[in-house]
């Protein structure tokens, strides 16, 4: 989830052309691995120097081999404590693509169906529309965001979700996720399911239906389905070793500041509510939407299993249908003109309406921690950028710097 502008319009540049850079995705066929580090080199340690981040690992991989692996500056600035290769970042909404793959390898297995009502699983799970009648909301409009739903974030502070006191996933509420469902199904949808486009709180329901599914904790099941089969060993819902985990900051203005546990960073309506602490606290509830940290490496295994048609963890057909628009011609407003939205993540339909030149199927998405990746099929590359600061490691100048440099722009 990369959500760091005061308008849709910025927004909307920021984030996506943050993904690919300025040149035919064509061209790196023949791109010169040495030249794009040297870029990759001046970009980042740019961004240092004027204090729009404070550290990062930035990896890529072309055709299933890693060409461009480095950390940069620092993982704690006050200690000084320099930034590893295997530093630990909050994934935030780059752990909505994780646990969808889990939902779609409990598809592949027959345990789950993508068009069984999600109260087949959650009984209790039955918002209504704000006209009071029923809706039926399925396992495939959790996995596309056309349930109805919303985020706090984006709606008013005294809005419905805040009056009911429903988490976004990043704080430390002191509840359960069943608690936290049961207050989000106590208020009105935005619109009747499937008819619409709005990014929402849908994978952390689907996050309790794929526990109900998979015969366990979401944190087993994912461990099951992906991250073990994967070798991600670092990637977890409760961070093992905290010494690895970076400190988060918050870039303003001309500096970034180290952020606050808790602290609202303004955006949309009411402001997303941050407390870094729940990366390590056992008793936090496990946010399908938000709740994971790792490691730039184990993202990358997932992505390239993604690109390599699924892997050890889904088969070829799911994959594809994961990486393909499943919404028609609803247009997810996050993602601006020419983007389509997959099963996890947005889809590249149309790089001229849209202005990206990259491969169409390019997907994309990231997390309000500070991170991003990309994923272009055509060009057989992967990319992932961790940053321990918001917004410039997901939105900012930097991503769109770092595109342009793989790119060769």
């Amino acid at each position: 989830m990369r959500f760091f502008s005061q308008s849709r319009r910025v927004f909307q540049k920021a984030l996506f052309v943050a993904l690919v850079a300025l040149l035919p995705w064509q061209a790196l066929a023949s791109a010169k691995p040495e030249a794009m580090a040297t870029r990759l080199d001046a970009v980042i340690s740019r961004a240092i120097e004027q204090q729009r981040i404070v550290g990062a690992v930035v990896m890529v991989a072309r055709n299933g081999h890693i060409i461009y692996n480095k950390a940069f500056g620092l993982a704690d600035k006050e200690a000084r404590v320099p930034m590893s290769d295997d530093a630990l970042f909050r994934l935030a909404s780059m752990t909505k693509p994780i646990v969808s793959a889990a939902a779609l390898a409990l598809v592949d297995k027959g345990k789950l169906s993508l068009d069984d009502p999600v109260t087949r699983w959650l009984p209790e799970f039955a918002p209504r529309l704000a006209d009071g009648k029923p809706a039926t909301i399925t396992v495939r409009q959790l996995l596309t965001h056309t349930a109805g739903l919303s985020y706090g974030f984006l709606e008013p502070s005294d809005g419905p979700l805040a009056k009911a006191k429903v988490s976004d996933g990043l704080d430390r509420p002191g509840i359960t996720l069943e608690e936290n469902l049961r207050r989000l199904s106590g208020v009105p949808l935005n619109y009747a399911p499937g008819t619409g486009w709005k990014y929402s709180l849908a994978i952390d329901v689907l996050g309790a239906v794929v526990a109900h599914a998979g015969n366990g904790t979401l944190p087993e099941v994912v461990a099951r389905l992906i991250t073990r089969p994967l070798g991600m060993k670092d990637t977890t819902f409760v961070v093992r070793q905290p010494d690895r985990l970076t400190t988060p900051y918050i870039h303003d203005k001309d500096e970034s500041h180290r952020m606050g546990d808790p602290e609202v960073m303004p955006f949309g309506a009411s402001g997303i509510r941050y407390q870094p602490s729940r990366a390590t606290d056992k008793d936090a509830y496990p946010s399908g939407g938000a709740g994971m940290s790792g490691t730039t490496a184990d993202y990358m295994k997932f992505l390239e299993a993604v690109r390599q048609d699924g892997g050890k963890i889904l088969k070829p057909e799911t994959v594809r249908a994961m990486t393909s628009n499943q919404i028609g011609d609803i247009a997810p407003d996050l993602a601006g003109p020419g983007w389509g939205w997959g099963f996890g993540a947005a889809v590249l339909l149309d790089p001229q309406k849209s202005g990206f030149p990259c491969a169409p199927g390019t997907w994309s998405w990231g997390g309000v921690y500070g991170t991003s990746f990309f994923m272009d099929r055509a060009s057989k590359l992967s990319i992932v950028v961790m940053t321990n600061t918001t917004p410039d490691g997901m939105a900012g100048e930097l991503p769109v710097d770092i595109a342009k440099a793989v790119y060769g722009k």
